[in-house]
């Protein structure tokens, strides 16, 4: 499957819930958002179909996200039930990781091939601060589980808010020549309202990076699903560092993702509020086609590009973040 632009599409992004169990404040406002009810969010056998059509229409890499995808019950039966199509390639989860570690090992026998945690600190105060109540010792437990039980490769995910610190960076640097895991440093999206602002440019990273006496950032690919990032190796370390610039060098150019919403929605682009309805057509009685059919309509949709750093096109989001999945 190609789009207007010539970007195979073959990965679909799925929010399994909206629920999540951190409030972090780039993510939405302190006293939360209206919460779906369960009618509206989509059943694991609803998901479940439309991941079987579209896997035979070209789409093998499925993320799922939520919200906190780990806070729904049946998460793991979901993941063995993906599995068992045999035909997606790539099963893999963002999270937060606070509840992971008690998960890890039924979620890789499961199906799931590999992580996405959550990682915006490793200072326990300002990691209580920007998640608004959470762990840290929780998530640093879910990521030795993940290591543990070969959830491979591990990627931790860290926004640039203004709550970073060089004590950040110097303990990362530390991590990966410790694990292998590969550390990813993620450009702060003004998406809506929050409560912390950009913080360290990219460049500014990649100094302080530089700076720690452990060799010089050296540019590499040899990622599974590396996706967007630009990674690089240091001398001896055993992961890496990844950079996502979705604001000063974007990628869409290569975007080859859809996603789905929990209550149902295509979206072809994260930073646009274009969305198709696919719950109302299940519910309605849809044939396997005529999914297909919607799938294909959100992919002529997908836009060249997104237009964030436009001012002749400012965009009012209707979603947050916890309600698209990232």
């Amino acid at each position: 499957m190609y789009d207007s632009y010539n970007r195979k599409i073959q990965y679909l992004r799925v929010s399994v819930t909206d629920r999540c169990n951190f409030r972090c404040a780039y993510c939405m406002p302190a006293q939360g958002v209206k919460m779906l009810s369960h009618d509206e969010i989509l059943s694991y056998e609803e998901f479940l179909r439309i991941i079987r059509i579209l896997s035979n229409h070209g789409v093998k890499k499925i993320r799922l996200t939520g919200g906190e995808p780990l806070v729904r019950k049946g998460i793991i039966p979901f993941i063995r039930d993906i599995a068992a199509l045999q035909a997606i390639t790539d099963i893999s989860m963002t999270t937060n990781g606070s509840l992971l570690a008690a998960m890890a090992e039924k979620l890789k026998a499961a199906g799931l091939t590999r992580v996405n945690i959550s990682l915006d600190t490793i200072n326990p105060k300002q990691f209580r601060q920007i998640t608004r109540g959470g762990d840290l010792a929780q998530t640093l437990q879910g990521i030795e589980a993940a290591l543990a039980v070969g959830l491979t490769p591990v990627k931790l995910n860290i926004v640039l808010t203004n709550m970073i610190t060089e004590q950040d960076i110097a303990y990362f640097v530390d991590f990966i020549h410790r694990e292998p895991v590969s550390v990813r440093f993620i450009e702060y999206m003004p998406i809506g309202e929050s409560a912390t602002g950009p913080g360290p440019s990219i460049e500014e990273i990649k100094t302080m990076i530089n700076s720690f006496g452990r060799g010089k950032l050296k540019p590499t690919i040899d990622i599974c699903g590396n996706g967007p990032a630009k990674y690089y190796d240091l001398p001896q370390a055993k992961g890496s560092f990844g950079f996502i610039t979705p604001i000063s060098e974007h990628f869409c150019g290569v975007c080859n993702r859809i996603r789905l919403t929990a209550d149902g929605k295509f979206k072809p682009c994260l930073l646009s509020n274009q969305e198709i309805d696919v719950k109302t057509a299940l519910r309605n009685g849809a044939s396997d086609d005529k999914i297909a059919e919607l799938f294909y309509q959100t992919i002529a949709k997908k836009p060249q590009g997104h237009t964030l750093t436009n001012p002749d096109e400012p965009t009012q989001f209707f979603r947050r973040m916890s309600q698209i999945g990232g």
